[in-house]
């Protein structure tokens, strides 16, 4: 039987921009880093700084497993082909839950900030209409996507230059601040522990730059492509987020004021020019929402099509995910079940996202600098043309700062036990049904690997 495939069409510069869209640095900035504002104050500026030192870390990591193995499956392929395939499988329920979460919360943003012209929008209806377009959008040729994405990243990043511009313009403070005496958001000094749970949602709110990997199969030389792709998706991606984020740190006249405001960003504008700039800001903010949805759905289209061309479900279910269209090259019943998924769970409370997602991406993180360690010493990635430098100093750096986000994870009782219980629920249930499905139909095989032979669990 003929292995289904999607159509190479896509340059380096294609998937970048869809890669950065799927990041959507404008909606990190106003929607999750008041969350990392509201965690740790100014200490924001050091936990959104450590997560960038994580952030290349993990880039070299992503850019030589992706450099080896550029599949649609991302993740979940390159620790089966790595560490083998129950941890391949255990990460494949962590990505496809957490993916589809995070299309359902993001869209949930783009009622709120279209609210600022029509208000009354229901929120849940805007967001499962926003991922239903999305999913009408992403079944077109990738190329088509990758220009309109492209299109709408140029307006985002341009909103996020007006808002660094506000603060570094006229700051209310200086830098050293931030940097010696960061307070939290009561008025009191930043704590280390504040701060490095705040870091792991600069993480969330950095992460993506890893997605140009689902495209590997889409993209043309895509070895070397995807590596060069996911180094240029983080360094974009920080300058992006951090600049705009310190800019707002530095020139906010109250700094009470700002903790206080509901949404601290647009507080922040309103306080510097006034409501008219905020509303034209928001706008660009929805535009930049909606265009993340449609980069997400891409992906993680990419992701369920692979799973079902991996046989990782019953028959007639695998067989539907796997079909490409004949005249498009895309995963199409994938991509529309993803946007129907993600429609239905606009109506969940987007409290579950943070609870899902928070620890989920520690643990896969974990994985892949686990796999880049064992990838080296067994060979299995010997043949990819990107080797990361001055290794093994990324995958081991990076172990020990997720190691200690993750223990500060569990001095949380309000978001980060919870979440690491969920995620171990996921592992649990994930394990569960490759014992006892896969194995008893006989393993795991994987639709790629004709010819290797994986590491077996």
């Amino acid at each position: 039987m003929t292995t289904p495939a999607l159509r190479r069409g896509l340059r380096t510069l294609g998937t970048l921009l869809i890669t950065l869209s799927a990041i959507s640095p404008a909606s990190s900035v106003f929607i999750i880093a008041p969350g990392v504002l509201a965690g740790a104050g100014t200490g924001a500026f050091l936990s959104f700084a450590a997560a960038a030192v994580v952030g290349v870390f993990m880039a070299f990591v992503y850019a030589e497993l992706a450099s080896a193995f550029p599949l649609a499956g991302g993740e979940y392929a390159i620790v089966a082909r790595t560490l083998g395939r129950l941890p391949g499988f255990a990460v494949l329920g962590l990505m496809i839950i957490t993916q589809v979460l995070i299309v359902a919360v993001i869209a949930l943003g783009a009622g709120t900030y279209l609210g600022v012209l029509w208000p009354g929008l229901p929120g849940p209806a805007v967001a499962a209409g926003t991922c239903l377009l999305a999913a009408v959008v992403g079944v077109f040729d990738i190329k088509l996507n990758a220009w309109v994405t492209g299109f709408c990243l140029a307006v985002e990043i341009l909103a996020l230059v007006v808002v660094s511009g506000l603060g570094l313009a006229h700051p209310a403070r200086p830098v050293t601040d931030l940097l010696v005496h960061p307070v939290g958001a009561d008025g009191g000094p930043a704590t280390v522990g504040a701060i490095a749970i705040a870091t792991s949602v600069a993480m969330f709110a950095y992460n993506g730059y890893g997605s140009a990997v689902y495209f590997g199969e889409e993209t043309q030389d895509a070895p070397r492509g995807i590596a060069r792709a996911i180094l240029l998706a983080l360094g974009i991606t920080v300058v992006a987020e951090l600049v705009p984020v310190t800019a707002v740190l530095l020139g906010a006249p109250d700094l009470g004021a700002l903790f206080g405001a509901e949404n601290m960003v647009s507080a922040f504008v309103s306080a510097r020019s006034g409501s008219t700039l905020d509303t034209v800001l928001s706008l660009a903010v929805a535009l930049a929402i909606v265009n993340a949805v449609l980069a997400i759905v891409l992906i993680s289209s990419r992701l369920v099509f692979s799973s079902g061309r991996d046989r990782a479900w019953p028959g007639p279910v695998s067989r539907a995910l796997a079909a490409v269209h004949p005249r498009f090259g895309t995963p199409w019943v994938a991509t529309a079940g993803t946007g129907v998924v993600a429609a239905v769970l606009c109506y969940v409370d987007p409290h579950v996202l943070l609870v899902v997602t928070s620890t989920s991406i520690v643990a896969v993180y974990a994985a892949l600098c686990l796999g880049a360690i064992a990838g080296r010493r067994t060979g299995t990635t010997a043949h990819a043309p990107y080797r990361m430098p001055w290794y093994p100093v990324a995958p081991v750096l990076a172990l020990a700062v997720l190691v200690f986000v993750g223990y500060q994870n569990v001095l949380d009782p309000a978001v980060g036990r919870p979440s690491l219980f969920v995620t171990a629920g996921i592992v649990l249930v994930a394990a569960a049904y490759y014992g006892v499905v896969l194995r008893r139909r006989g393993g795991w095989r994987l639709a790629e690997d004709s010819t290797e032979e994986l590491p077996r669990a």
